[in-house]
């Protein structure tokens, strides 16, 4: 299973729980809408939108910025494509979940001429790991954040990983030798 495809499945199976994380503010009754939208539909495998009270959170899962077409017309692409169809807010969000290979520029914004449209990304090597290590939901993703002592930060995934008797959405975990445990 890739990186961005295990994302895809976390998030729609926790949405809340993503949405919360990503928004910085407790998020309750998010739902999972479909991912492919009318016209003629963009192929992308791992992206979800999820519906909040009054809002749409779409969440673009990413290992590599190289793609065609170019990510920052994608989101555009989605961004009208979806409101179009909800007439709602849109928060969109690239979650980058490996660095970039040399030093490609990591775009936040489609421009061309008079049109901008803008959208956040989070490059997860730089984020904290203790909201990841904190939330079941979120720890596949622990081995992913910043940290200076890799080993370390794996063991305390694996000790958190491992099943209880009362959150059975732990355990069943295998180690993957790039993404650290992943539920199987």
């Amino acid at each position: 299973m890739s990186f961005d495809n295990l994302c895809k499945l976390l998030s729609e199976k926790h949405p809340e729980t993503f949405a919360s994380w990503v928004l910085g503010t407790p998020q309750t009754g998010a739902t999972v809408l479909k991912t492919e939208l009318s016209i003629e539909p963009i192929r992308a495998d791992y992206v979800t939108f999820l519906q909040l009270e009054g809002r749409i959170l779409h969440l673009e899962f990413q290992t590599k910025l190289e793609s065609t077409p170019p990510l920052p017309l994608r989101m555009l692409d989605y961004w009208v494509r979806l409101y179009r169809l909800y007439r709602l807010p849109i928060t969109q969000v690239v979650v980058l979940l490996l660095p970039p290979k040399d030093d490609i520029e990591i775009a936040t914004a489609f421009t061309v001429e008079n049109t901008r449209h803008e959208y956040r990304v989070i490059k997860m090597w730089e984020e904290n790991p203790e909201p990841f290590l904190q939330d079941s939901a979120l720890l596949p993703l622990a081995s992913l954040t910043a940290t200076n002592q890799p080993p370390s930060l794996a063991r305390t995934n694996c000790a958190a990983s491992q099943p209880s008797g009362d959150n059975p959405t732990t355990g069943n975990f295998r180690l993957h030798p790039n993404l650290g445990r992943v539920k199987i």
